[in-house]
């Protein structure tokens, strides 16, 4: 798949999408870092888990990827919330 997402060779086991909750503000922002992605098992996880109210939604990301800046990165595939 040609995404244009470079995915991380350290990490071959997670280079994939995953669901997740995603500890920020919702809004056009399409990528994460990882310290504000926690991955879960499964959507049903992740939706039980996601609190909008306080800014933790349930989404599907792909990832991770390290950026240009040596950042690994998520990338929204799409919010479940």
């Amino acid at each position: 798949m040609n995404t244009g997402i470079s995915l991380d060779p350290d990490v071959p086991h997670m280079m994939q999408a995953c669901f997740a909750i995603a500890h920020v503000t919702r809004g056009a922002r399409k990528r994460f870092p990882e310290s504000c992605v926690e991955v879960l098992d499964d959507e049903s996880a992740a939706r039980a888990q996601a609190r909008p109210e306080l800014n933790q939604h349930a989404v599907e990301v792909m990832g991770p990827s390290r950026s240009s800046e040596g950042l690994r990165l998520y990338y929204l595939v799409r919010w479940l919330d």
